[in-house]
């Protein structure tokens, strides 16, 4: 059963706006875990839980990687087939680099990587978003504090939010791995945050 936003509009907003609420319920719930359970916790099957809420009712594909091709803006994701293979390599970065890089390095690295390969047919920024919280929260220690959350943040004004992908788009394209500008913008976000607890 799934409600389609040209159908009606007002009922797929207000199933988009509960979904968020129950996808940080989950979230809060995966960062606790998390912080008991080290880096090795995050795996695609949290990812595949925190696609499947945000999406619940308004797509049918929820929690599953995409099998065909998809389009965002002047963005072409990859293929499908290699869906599988970027994931685990996903996976795998942010586990191999736990210790390496700051909390906003990874969360901007997450944040990028996710929406560049756009794993799902739906939510991909939704779960790119839960995703770079969670990295936040878990290298942090804990859940931040503050009345808006960085994911509210970024929704409520996108343009610097497309800009950073943008401008790691454009370094990746290149042959470089730079998410500075996303991480400049997440630190950004994450002072405003905690100033406002």
């Amino acid at each position: 059963m799934i409600v389609l936003e040209s159908q009606d509009a007002e009922l797929y907003a207000r199933l988009l706006e509960r979904n968020l609420i129950r996808q940080y319920d989950l979230l809060a719930n995966c960062i606790e875990i998390g912080l008991k359970q080290g880096p090795f916790a995050l795996d695609k099957y949290v990812l595949w839980a925190l696609n499947h809420v945000a999406v619940a009712n308004i797509s049918q594909f929820g929690g599953r990687f995409r099998e065909e091709p998809i389009y965002v803006g002047d963005h072409i994701p990859p293929h499908f087939d290699q869906v599988p293979e970027l994931m685990d390599r996903f996976i795998s970065f942010i586990h191999e680099n736990w210790d390496n890089l700051s909390p906003t390095q990874l969360a901007a690295y997450g944040l990028w990587r996710l929406n560049w390969i756009h794993p799902f047919i739906e939510g991909n920024g939704r779960t790119a978003r839960a995703v770079c919280y969670y990295l936040l929260c878990t290298k942090y220690g804990g859940l931040l504090r503050g009345k808006k959350i960085v994911p509210e943040r970024i929704r409520e004004n996108r343009r610097p939010y497309y800009d950073a992908l943008k401008a790691a788009d454009r370094a990746w394209e290149n042959g470089n791995l730079d998410v500075s500008a996303l991480e400049a913008y997440l630190a950004q976000l994450v002072s405003e945050q905690l100033s406002d607890a």
